[in-house]
């Protein structure tokens, strides 16, 4: 209400006159005389003055509200799609244990510690989308305490008789059907290692999530996993991973075998000298060797696992200007299949476009050339098989496409749409490994593996 308003009149004023008496007694109105006969008037009016502070409150409350929204939205996409991984896990977990029961002679502690360690990120996800979305919904309640349940059956199982394995099994299938988002097992293929009668990449199969790095650390987005392209006697079962929160190479962790990976206990790690730093991502083991690309001078080095010898060559036509799309730094990229090394980079004499050269391993220099038609700083990563060039591109945020390759015995190029679902949007490392027809991916963090299906017809 507006403040009152004093109307100081003589009581036998005509002004008076046009107030309707019942007012004069009304909550809006009322009127008493004075000490020296003047007539009082008390009116008291609404505040009719427009809210202008109210509204634009009430705007920036709006838009406040509406980033929000937004916010939780991607957040529903993200935790979709990690359900949709963790369900291909689920389907991973429940063939193990399968196995696990047709070979009680081969169980061994590990296999029951693995088993722990997925369901921990089971119940790590759980808690995730239940905290993000804000969600007290039964079913989150329910998945969570099913996978307690589920982990104090493994601790039992380890002390009770192999066949009760069993309960595992089905324990799995309960949690695999309430997530209720079930994809197609990974279609199973058996690789003709190392036979290249073939013509060409067929398909790739949907993404292998193994899980995180092995710094747990989602910031470490730069790097590269995988095997020994041509393991030495004894290491054969040896995996390799670099992960670095820049585009930069100073070290690199290996695994005796794929549980330690899982266990992150790595048997070596390779702090890299002063003056010996790498840069880029696309490095590679090969015969106990890891290649991976120096930049002071810019050149391709080479580290030698059994003696710890560095050496360096340099390329001279190779341009620093030209990387993949997905990072910088990534002028040279290594590779290995079943007719031996590689690298690829563009210069400034082929304008950006993909050069490939072979290496000679004993010499550690260039035996060959081929010059192609895919301008590097458009593709997301390239890789060889067989000895043909293959280059990949982004179509949409879930989506790669094999688009172009190159084949150096033939000389043939071709345009491809082979397509192929990404964990996540961008990925620093992409390479075939001859010795189990898989691509290994460094997928923003995660370890990434693919099986390749080729065309025998």
């Amino acid at each position: 209400m507006l403040p009152i308003l004093l109307l100081l009149l003589p009581a036998s004023s005509p002004a008076l006159a046009w107030i309707p008496f019942e007012d004069w007694e009304s909550g809006n109105v009322t009127a008493s005389v004075g000490d020296s006969g003047q007539c009082i008037c008390h009116v008291s009016l609404p505040d009719i003055t427009f809210p202008a502070n109210r509204v634009q409150h009430m705007q920036e409350v709006s838009k406040d509200l509406i980033l929000e929204v937004e916010i939780q939205m991607k957040k529903i996409v993200v935790y979709s799609g990690k359900l949709e991984v963790y369900l291909e896990e689920l389907l991973d977990l429940t063939v193990r244990v399968a196995l696990l029961e047709s070979n009680p002679d081969n169980y061994i502690k590990l296999d029951f510690e693995l088993l722990r360690i997925e369901l921990r990120e089971f119940e790590a996800l759980v808690s995730q989308l239940k905290e993000s979305l804000n969600s007290s919904s039964p079913m989150f309640d329910s998945l969570y305490t099913e996978i307690h349940n589920m982990t104090a059956i493994v601790n039992q199982l380890e002390t009770y008789d192999k066949s009760n394995l069993d309960m595992i099994r089905i324990e799995f299938a309960k949690l695999q059907k309430k997530l209720e988002d079930c994809q197609k097992d990974q279609e199973l293929i058996k690789p003709d290692i190392g036979n290249c009668n073939h013509t060409g990449i067929l398909s790739i199969t949907k993404p292998m999530v193994v899980q995180m790095n092995a710094h747990l650390n989602p910031s470490y987005q730069y790097g590269g996993w995988g095997k020994d392209s041509k393991p030495v006697r004894g290491y054969e079962s040896m995996y390799f991973y670099g992960g670095h929160t820049t585009p930069y190479v100073y070290d690199f962790r290996l695994f005796s075998d794929y549980g330690n990976l899982l266990l992150r206990a790595a048997f070596k790690i390779h702090s890299i000298p002063r003056g010996w730093e790498g840069a880029g991502d696309n490095f590679i083991i090969h015969r106990n060797s890891i290649y991976y690309q120096l930049n002071a001078p810019f050149s391709m080095s080479k580290l030698n696992l059994t003696n710890s010898k560095y050496e360096y060559r340099v390329i001279p036509a190779a341009s620093k200007r030209f990387s993949y799309s997905y990072s910088t730094n990534q002028n040279m990229d290594f590779a290995a299949d079943e007719s031996g090394l590689w690298v690829m980079y563009a210069s400034e004499e082929s304008k950006g476009k993909v050069v490939i050269a072979k290496i000679d391993e004993k010499s550690f220099g260039i035996e060959d050339e081929w010059s192609t038609g895919a301008f590097k700083q458009l593709a997301g990563n390239a890789f060889m098989a067989c000895g043909v060039m293959y280059a990949t591109r982004s179509v949409d945020l879930n989506t790669e496409e094999i688009y172009y390759s190159y084949n150096t015995q033939t000389k043939e190029e071709k345009h491809l749409n082979i397509r192929f679902q990404k964990f996540q949007e961008k990925y620093s490392n992409l390479d075939y490994n001859p010795t189990d027809q898989k691509l290994y991916m460094y997928n923003h963090g995660y370890y990434v593996s693919y099986n390749v299906r080729f065309n025998r017809e």
